[in-house]
Formats: structure tokens, C-alpha cells, sequence
């Protein structure tokens, strides 16, 4: 396809689409209000993550110049323009929103102050926590003579400090004074007064006590204002043949903590003189690296806002359930020998996936476990279990990607831990990043040896999996456990890629194979026959995946599409796209799972699958894809992904203005919110099934 018949939206652009919606959720008045407060920080976190990655690619490919410009497909200076401005809009409504909610908490009785609100009794017990729990941990610096500035670090708060003297001859003095959050938490509960709760954060009760902290300069009034920096987030890794790659790694990220700055963000209500203080001693040389913002920033802290208040005020808790086919069984091998399974997370319990690597850490049976880690949880209670079973004398394999942005640290001190208790570590893969999502448990049977696996859309993270909505399959089907098999045989030697009849693996044939399915659909469309595709991921970029949905949908090819994240694809387009529609769906579960689906002239495929349609899962990287054959779980697949296109509540319709407008419902609709609907049929409440033909028509309104 030509680029003149080829239309997409930058991916940039559509990640700051993206967290606009979430932003729509902080503001959306039918989500409880301390949720609502969660967004803003979910928002926040987001956003600091998109300027420690993304804007300091895009400041990187301003060196390249016309290169730069040929990889991204536009000037990275005019994109950066367009960013900037989009970030300022939607800080400025963020700031308002705030300001909404804070008004609304308030008539919950429940009030945010500043030091300057506090009551004399307020002000004595935050003067008596501040030198118990807050003063020791403080390293006040004087910054006006220093001949280097200080180190600022990534993603902190600090207070810029102005001592003004009384005295007009004397100059001022300024002062850092970083904020111990990694140690106290960022909000203080006061005694409540008269049922009412108040709260006031940390940097204000820093601000109340500062003459506690400056007292040596009792001729001088202090004020303080909000920093933080944020530093690029790209690992650096050397070429050294000597070093191993966990040595480069974890010397990278050191070396990323010392990131060059990619954004400034500070209190509007800072004296430009101290401002100016502050960008010419870090040699800031660009106002595109600053970002005017209001008192508080690092607003991921409110993702943890404390939960007072009525029990409405947040979501109900889910719990998640055992799957049915589990429920009550002292053996799952033996549920997994006879059918497949597959779990929804996290309406579904994550246990059933620790309780099998339990099982196998002590069934005299299992000879070996072989399994990819990708991010784990604090504490990891799959780590725990797979060493329970190198100490029962399992062979235990773990392919563990330390090159898993933020999460390098954690991966090398988790495999250090395996590897010291026994286990066979395999760092990755050179030239790709490892991020299927499988294991692989070898049992003896009699005289067979037979294989259990379980492939996933999501991380093995018992924390995310409550919050994030997933699909495992676990299995012994021959078909697929043998060909997991075969990969693992790659991860160990890298020489050997193997042949895949029924998985689909990155690098190796996830593109070719997905284009089979949807040229597949554009032969049954151009004959008159039943032709559409389902596909459900996170985000859609790669722009030879978006060129064959372009001509299935010129075919006539029926295409429905869920992408939570970044959509670089734009349906609705008269000739190109007009049989595309595309939803995003952002609710109380953050939507990860992988799900892709195809009419097959009538024999339909399903797929679930670790990696989205990106460059670098189709080709970077080690995705796998896998089918899934039971017909009941078929028709579970079907179900849950009819749920979400009925959604008229949380879905968003993504179309050729990008304004993320709600789907429209009629008038007189019941809501339908496919989250809740999902848990009620999980949990049983629910007696809604939909036909495929059902589905269709959705597709076709």
C-alpha cells in the first residue's frame, strides 16, 4: 500500500490519547470518588513513564536529523511541538480536576489542608510526628555555594527552599530538601474533628516545621516550592565482550539513574529568580524541557490515597474465585490430563497457578519445571515455589529477562536467588527481549513422560493479577506442549528455532502467520462467503498489520477491534477502513490480554497471545501465540470478548477525529458494562449468552 492510500495516527500522539481516557475516569462522576483520585495518580504515573521513554527517544532522533525524521515519519522537533502542547492541555484540566475533587471530598468530610489550615492542636501533633518520624530522615542542602549542583533523582520530589532576609542587604539563600517517600508515606491522617477527616501530605507538613529546620537562620522568612525531575530511562549497554549481560545490565542501570533530563516539572508559584537559579546551575538550555505545574506533583502517590470515608467511596472488592473445573480438586494434573483450562484474571484466583507449581514441587512424579519469568511480584510466591522444588529434587529451568524495563533490578536479584538455591538461569536471548508468558512441567506416567503447560497473555505477578485483565491456558495437549517444549530447547541453545505447527512465536512466524489469517478472510469477503476478524491487544502500530486490515476492510472483511492503548490504525475512513470499528476500554481493570479471533470460512480460529501488534513483538521480540482448540473454551473466548463490544459505559470510540467520545447508546439503553457484566457470568450471576450472530450485528451497528 502506497503511503499516499496509507492513513495512521502517530503512536505518540495515541499513547497521550490513551491516557486521556484515563483522565476521563478521574472525571467521570459515576466512578466512586477516591477511584477517582487513583486515576489521577494512574495519569501521572503514566505520563512520567511516556517522558522517561518515549521523549527521550524522540529528543535522541532530533540528533539524526533526516534519519530521525525517516524512522518516526514525521520531524521529531514538529512532534515534540505537538506534545508539548498536548501535555500542557491536559495538565492544565488535570489541575482542575483536582481542584474538583478536592471540593468534593470535602463535602464527604474529608478535607486535604495545607500547613497554613492547621489548628493550633492540629499543628502540634504534626510538629511532634515531623521531629519523631520525618526530621531524622532529611538532608537539607545549601545549594549557593556549592560549585556542582546537587544530583537530582528520577521521579523524586524535592522542596526548592527561599530563605528571604529580613535584612534588604543581605542576599538569599536557597536550599533542596529531598522527600523521604520511599520510607514515610506521602499523606498524614490528623485526629479527626467533628467527623471530619483531614489529611495533609507530606511536603506540607516539611513546609510547616521549616523553621525546625532552619532554625540557625532565625532572621530569614522560608518558602518552599515543589520539583522533580525526570531523567531518561534508556538502558545504555556496552559492548565489552568480557562483561556477562547481567554485569552490562546492571552497570546500565546505574548509569540510568543518571539519565540525562528530559523534563522539569515545577510550582508555577516559584520566584523566577530562584527558578532561574535552579536551570542555569543544572545547565537546562531548553524551556521544552519544562513543565509549569502546580503545589504537588508525583501525583502516582495517589494511587495509595488512603481509603476513609463511606465504603462507597471506592469500588466494591472483587474476590477473585476458583474456577469451576478446580474447585474442590486435591490434584489439578488431574483436571489439566482430561480437558484444557482456561482462567480469566482476575475474576478468576491467580492461586491455581501457584497451587500447581506447589503440586509439582513435591509430587514425587515431576522430574522438571521449566518456566519464562518476565516481571514478578514483591515477594514473589512463584519464586518461592520454584524453589520448593529445586529443594525436592526438581530440575528447575527459568529463562529470566533482565532487560525488562524497570523491573532489571528485580529480575537479577531474583534470579541470583534461583541460581544460588540451584536452578538452571538462562539470562534471555540475545537480540530478544523474552516476553511469552509459559511453563512447562515434565511429569512421569507410567512409562510416558507428559508434559503440562500453561501460556498466558499475562506476567506470573500475583499482585497484577489482581488488576489486570488476563487469560491462561493450562494444558497437556500434545499438539502444544510439545512444541513449548522445542522452544525451550531455543531459549537454552539459541541455535536450534525449531518448527511450529501450531504455536505462533516471535520472530519466527507471528507475522507471516497472522497475514495468512487475514488474506485468509479477504479470499472468503471477495468470494461472497462469511469473512471477519476479532482482535483484541493493547496496542496496534506495526504498519504492515494495519496496511492487510486496510484491504480486508476494502474487501468487504467485517473487523472489530479492542485496543486498549495505542491505535495507530484509524477506522471509518470511506474506502479504506469503513468495515473497521474500534473501541477503547478503560475501567476500574486495567485491559491486557491478547485475544485474536478469525471467521476461517466458518471454522473459526482463536488465539490468545503474549505479544500486541508492535514492531517489536511481531519481530524484537519472543512472543508466543497460542490456539486454542476446546470448543467450550472456544465459546468462553467468544462470550467474553461479545461482553466488551456491547460495552456502552467504558468503551470509547476510537474513529478519525481522536476525541475519545463515549459509544453511543440509544436512547433508553440499559448501561452495559462489559467489566461487570464479565465478573457476574464468571461468577454465575449472569444467564446473557451471545450467538455469534449476535456479535455480528454489533459489529455491523
Amino acid at each position: 500500500m502506497s503511503k499516499k492510500n496509507f492513513e495512521s495516527v502517530n503512536r505518540d500522539l495515541s499513547w497521550l490519547l490513551f491516557n486521556a481516557r484515563v483522565l476521563q475516569e478521574a472525571q467521570d462522576p459515576s466512578v466512586p470518588l477516591l477511584e477517582r483520585l487513583r486515576f489521577l495518580g494512574i495519569f501521572s504515573n503514566n505520563r512520567d513513564e511516556f517522558f522517561r521513554v518515549r521523549i527521550a527517544t524522540l529528543r535522541r532522533m532530533l540528533e539524526l536529523g533526516k534519519k530521525g525524521k525517516e524512522i518516526i515519519g514525521i520531524d521529531p522537533k514538529i512532534l515534540l511541538e505537538k506534545i508539548q502542547n498536548l501535555v500542557l492541555k491536559q495538565q492544565e484540566l488535570f489541575d482542575k480536576i483536582y481542584k474538583s475533587l478536592r471540593k468534593e471530598l470535602e463535602d464527604e468530610n474529608i478535607c486535604i489542608i495545607d500547613e497554613t489550615q492547621l489548628s493550633a492542636e492540629q499543628g502540634s501533633f504534626v510538629r511532634r510526628y515531623f521531629q519523631e518520624q520525618v526530621y531524622p530522615l532529611l538532608v537539607p542542602v545549601m545549594i549557593n555555594a556549592l560549585p556542582k549542583f546537587p544530583y537530582l533523582k528520577d521521579k523524586t520530589i524535592y522542596l526548592a527552599v527561599n530563605l528571604i532576609p529580613k535584612d534588604s542587604k543581605v542576599m538569599s539563600r536557597y536550599a533542596l530538601i529531598e522527600l523521604p517517600t520511599d520510607i514515610v508515606s506521602r499523606f498524614l491522617l490528623l485526629p479527626m474533628v467533628h467527623e471530619t477527616r483531614y489529611i495533609i501530605l507530606l511536603e506540607d507538613v516539611i513546609r510547616y516545621c521549616l523553621s525546625d529546620v532552619f532554625s540557625i537562620f532565625p532572621d530569614y522568612k522560608i518558602e518552599a516550592f515543589a520539583v522533580k525531575l525526570t531523567r531518561d530511562a534508556e538502558l545504555d549497554i556496552d559492548s565489552d565482550v568480557s562483561k556477562s549481560l547481567m554485569e552490562k545490565i546492571s552497570r546500565s542501570v546505574k548509569q540510568r539513574k543518571k539519565g540525562q533530563p528530559v523534563r522539569l516539572v515545577y510550582d508555577e508559584a516559584i520566584p523566577k529568580h530562584l527558578l532561574d537559579f535552579i536551570l542555569k546551575r543544572m545547565k537546562f538550555k531548553s524551556e521544552e524541557h519544562l513543565v509549569p505545574g502546580g503545589r504537588y506533583h508525583n501525583f502516582m502517590d495517589f494511587i495509595n490515597f488512603p481509603k476513609v470515608g463511606r465504603k462507597e467511596l471506592v469500588y466494591p472488592a472483587l474476590k477473585p474465585v476458583e474456577h469451576p473445573d478446580f474447585k474442590g480438586e486435591n490434584s489439578l494434573f488431574k483436571v489439566i490430563r482430561k480437558k484444557d483450562v482456561l482462567i480469566t484474571y482476575p475474576f478468576h484466583s491467580f492461586h491455581h497457578c501457584i497451587d500447581i507449581l506447589r503440586e509439582a514441587s513435591i509430587d514425587p512424579d515431576v522430574v522438571s519445571i521449566r518456566m519464562t519469568l518476565y516481571r514478578l511480584a514483591k515477594n514473589s510466591s512463584i519464586v518461592n515455589a520454584l524453589i520448593n522444588a529445586i529443594k525436592n529434587g526438581k530440575q528447575v529451568t527459568v529463562v529470566v529477562e533482565i532487560q525488562a524495563r524497570f523491573d532489571e533490578e528485580s529480575n537479577i536479584y531474583y534470579a541470583n536467588k534461583l541460581q544460588e538455591e540451584g536452578a538452571s538461569v538462562i539470562f534471555g536471548v540475545p537480540g530478544l527481549k523474552v516476553h511469552s508468558k509459559l511453563f512447562l512441567i515434565s511429569r512421569k506416567e507410567g512409562k510416558k513422560l507428559v508434559h503440562y503447560a500453561q501460556i498466558g497473555t499475562g506476567n506470573f505477578n500475583e499482585k497484577t493479577a489482581k488488576l489486570y485483565g488476563d487469560h491462561s491456558l493450562f494444558t497437556s495437549d500434545k499438539r502444544i506442549t510439545s512444541e513449548i517444549e522445542i522452544l525451550f530447547k531455543f531459549y537454552s541453545n539459541n541455535f536450534k528455532t525449531g518448527n511450529y505447527k501450531h504455536l505462533i512465536v516471535s520472530p519466527f512466524t507471528t507475522r507471516k502467520k497472522f497475514i495468512q489469517c487475514i488474506k485468509k478472510e479477504i479470499e472468503q469477503a471477495k468470494k461472497g462467503k462469511n469473512a471477519w476478524i476479532v482482535l483484541k491487544m493493547n496496542s496496534l502500530v506495526d504498519r504492515e498489520m494495519i496496511s492487510w486490515l486496510y484491504q480486508a476492510s476494502k474487501a468487504g472483511v467485517k473487523i472489530d477491534l479492542i485496543v486498549r492503548g495505542i491505535c495507530a490504525l484509524v477506522p471509518g475512513i470511506k474506502g479504506l477502513s469503513e468495515n473497521i470499528r474500534a473501541i477503547s476500554i478503560v475501567d476500574q481493570y486495567l485491559e491486557h490480554s491478547r485475544i485474536y479471533i478469525f471467521c476461517n470460512a466458518d471454522q473459526n480460529k482463536y488465539y490468545i497471545s503474549s505479544g500486541d501488534w508492535m514492531y517489536r513483538n511481531l519481530d524484537n521480540r519472543s512472543e508466543v501465540s497460542v490456539p486454542v482448540y476446546d470448543k467450550e473454551l472456544q465459546a468462553d473466548l467468544w462470550h467474553y470478548v461479545s461482553l466488551q463490544l456491547r460495552d456502552n459505559v467504558k468503551a470509547r470510540l476510537l474513529n478519525t477525529k481522536q476525541d475519545n467520545l463515549y459509544v453511543p447508546s440509544e436512547q433508553n439503553a440499559v448501561p452495559f458494562r462489559s467489566q461487570l457484566k464479565i465478573a457476574q457470568w464468571i461468577r454465575g450471576n449472569s444467564k446473557l449468552k451471545l450467538t455469534k450472530t449476535d456479535m455480528l450485528s454489533i459489529s455491523a451497528n
